[in-house]
């Protein structure tokens, strides 16, 4: 054995797949040494392929056999479900990437070019005045803690504040909030307290790393942080640990941040539930809007949009795989900024689907997203999907020179959708009725938040921006999903396998389990085909983007299906607060998703951009942010 691993490894350095991500079952397969196991890894545990489980198959898979193609199949068939389960028997954690690597460039297009790093271009140091003027009082609480990240810097190198006091600042209201808002999954307190100290030294002997330094920050807890658990989110993996940081954390700790939390997220980035199933009496539960705690924040990136919408963090990092920066992000009024796919590495994160997720800033403002992510992109040398591409912002830069578009069809007055041809009919009338009236809710609240992405287009014209209408391919960018199901369910296929997905918070037809179950049998020339369709769909949204700098969408919608499939950058910005006047938000206990919505409330838009063009998505976003008025605003916690 001793010989047969030392010319393995000499095998596998020169092919480049040593390093820190080694994976001994890479050795097991290829010597044959993996432990034979009893059970559903075992063939003999499971029963004779039949013709009968065949053409059951083939129907799922809509494919017509005959009795005689069925005959000749079950020799192979059965071949093909040894050598699964072969596979199955190895280790396989959630950091070993498939050796595919999605590439969102479409084919003949030139793609990034490396290039210098420079620094984030900002205006003149924002005035603190007011902010600090006597102690930490209890108002001055509040205005430190909703303060904007060059604000804080501003306050850290005037000397007026230290970083351990706006630490501990900070550790005490997440203390105060979490009963609340249920976004603390654990406090790093000592790291931080460790990190705010080395801080105020290098203040103190002129040592500045740039506009991060001495600020305190909060993890989505898929991010590794050696010494503290990384949970996912979801029970089954409280104890989880890791011997190394992931990439992001040590270019924040590079950059002086204070990472001060590993915040919630929902379980295995799926919504805002997280933790123990509810009812357990365990930690955990939904995560809370700041401006509502009746309401979810939304999710996946839970607790990073929450603590930073209630003053708990200087910002947060998020991921993003099908709106969980996003969503959060509009839901809690906070500004997001989901970068380019392959832009930020994603080593030691946890990995959902390979070929979508993506990691970026949740902040107060877009200035604040823009250094965040200056301090985070680019290669690492481990996630080979991240390409040498530049962001090269300068929020100084005139915007008016942009090229900008808005999809013209999101914009119009919304109208009542009909039941799906294949469900209408089919449901009880009492389901009939409950759907009817979601449907007639959700109408009134599409066309009450209207209003806001109307005025949207209104601010941008009175900028002196040119809007030229323009649509969304012609493209069925849903029907592409079955990637993201397969891939994150061969993520998590010891869940499903094991059975251990019951530990799950979420078990409706919409959680995890459900969805990991049924990717099972999704076949695997379908999900082959699915990237294939994919190429049509990045070649569309490039044909798209190509005549513009930007592109103005609300939040929601099909722009949020294709630009996560096909990889584009996203800025969302907070653009207003429902009235008294607003549909009343309706929350039942029978009801896992509750409405979003009610008065008081934050909208949002979002500035979309070409691959790699995130720089000048920020650039408008930041415009708009300065006329639209809500940077002040921050919700009353009491």
């Amino acid at each position: 054995m001793d010989a047969t691993r030392r010319r393995f490894l000499a095998v596998s350095a020169a092919a480049g797949v040593g390093g820190t991500l080694f994976p001994g079952a890479l050795l097991a397969l290829a010597t044959g040494s993996a432990s034979a196991q009893s059970g559903p890894r075992d063939p003999q545990a499971w029963p004779a392929v039949t013709a009968e489980m065949i053409e059951s198959a083939a129907a799922i898979a809509a494919v017509k056999l005959t009795p005689e193609q069925i005959q000749m199949m079950l020799d192979g068939v059965t071949e093909q479900r040894s050598m699964a389960l072969q596979v199955r028997k190895l280790d396989l954690p959630n950091r070993i990437a498939p050796t595919a690597v999605f590439n969102p460039v479409p084919a003949g297009t030139p793609g990034p070019r490396s290039a210098v790093a420079r620094p984030v271009v900002v205006g003149p140091a924002p005035s603190v005045a007011g902010i600090l003027a006597a102690g930490i009082s209890a108002s001055e609480e509040e205005k430190i803690a909703f303060a904007t990240v060059r604000q804080l810097g501003e306050l850290l190198r005037l000397r007026k504040l230290s970083s351990v006091e706006l630490t501990r600042l900070y550790l005490a209201r997440l203390r105060r909030y979490d009963p609340m808002l249920h976004f603390v999954i654990t406090l790093t307190e000592e790291r931080a307290l460790g990190q705010a100290e080395a801080a105020d030294r290098a203040f103190a002997a002129g040592q500045d790393r740039g506009p991060l330094q001495g600020i305190p920050w909060g993890a989505k807890d898929l991010l590794a942080v050696k010494g503290y658990p990384t949970t996912w989110g979801a029970a089954g993996f409280e104890q989880q640990s890791f011997s190394e940081d992931a990439t992001v954390v040590k270019r924040l700790d590079a950059a002086g941040a204070v990472l001060v939390a590993k915040l919630s997220m929902g379980a295995l980035a799926m919504g805002d539930l997280w933790g123990y199933p509810q009812g357990s009496g365990k930690p955990g539960g939904r995560t809370r809007n700041p401006w509502n705690p009746k309401q979810g924040s939304s999710g996946s990136s839970a607790g990073s949009a929450s603590a930073t919408a209630a003053g708990c963090v200087g910002f947060a990092i998020g991921t993003e795989t099908l709106g969980s920066i996003s969503s959060p992000s509009t839901r809690c009024g906070v500004t997001g900024l989901r970068p380019s796919f392959g832009l930020v590495p994603r080593t030691g994160a946890m990995a959902l689907s390979w070929s979508m997720d993506k990691i970026g800033p949740i902040a107060r403002s877009v200035e604040d997203c823009a250094l965040v992510l200056n301090a985070i992109y680019g290669p690492d040398g481990y996630d080979q999907s991240v390409q040498p591409a530049p962001f090269h912002t300068d929020l100084t830069a005139s915007w008016e020179t942009l090229r900008v578009g808005y999809i013209a069809s999101a914009f119009a007055a919304p109208t009542s959708k009909p039941a799906a041809p294949e469900t209408a009919g089919k449901l009880s009338p009492a389901a009939q009725k409950k759907r009817e009236e979601r449907r007639k809710r959700d109408l009134a609240q599409r066309s009450y938040d209207h209003r806001f992405h109307a005025h949207t287009l209104r601010v941008l014209r009175g900028m002196g921006v040119k809007l030229t209408p323009v649509e969304l391919p012609g493209f069925h960018f849903s029907s592409l999903l079955n990637i993201l199901d397969a891939e994150s369910a061969a993520a998590f296929d010891e869940l499903t396998t094991s059975g251990r997905d019951a530990l799950l918070a979420g078990q409706e037809s919409d959680d995890w389990p459900n969805i990991f179950r049924a990717a099972r049998l999704i076949p695997a020339v379908d999900y082959i085909q699915a990237e294939r369709a994919r190429s049509l769909a990045l070649a569309a949204m490039h044909q798209l983007f190509a005549g513009f700098d930007v592109i103005v969408a609300p939040s929601e919608g099909e722009q949020l299906v294709a630009t996560n499939l096909c990889g584009q950058p996203a800025v969302i910005v907070p653009n207003g607060l429902r009235g008294p006047d607003a549909p009343p938000f309706a929350a039942g206990p029978e009801d896992p998703w509750p409405d979003y919505g009610g008065p008081g409330t934050p909208v949002s838009i979002t500035f979309l951009a070409p691959l790699y063009g995130d720089a000048k998505a920020a650039l408008l976003a930041y415009a708009y942010q300065q006329k639209a008025g809500f940077l002040p605003l921050h919700p009353k916690l009491g």
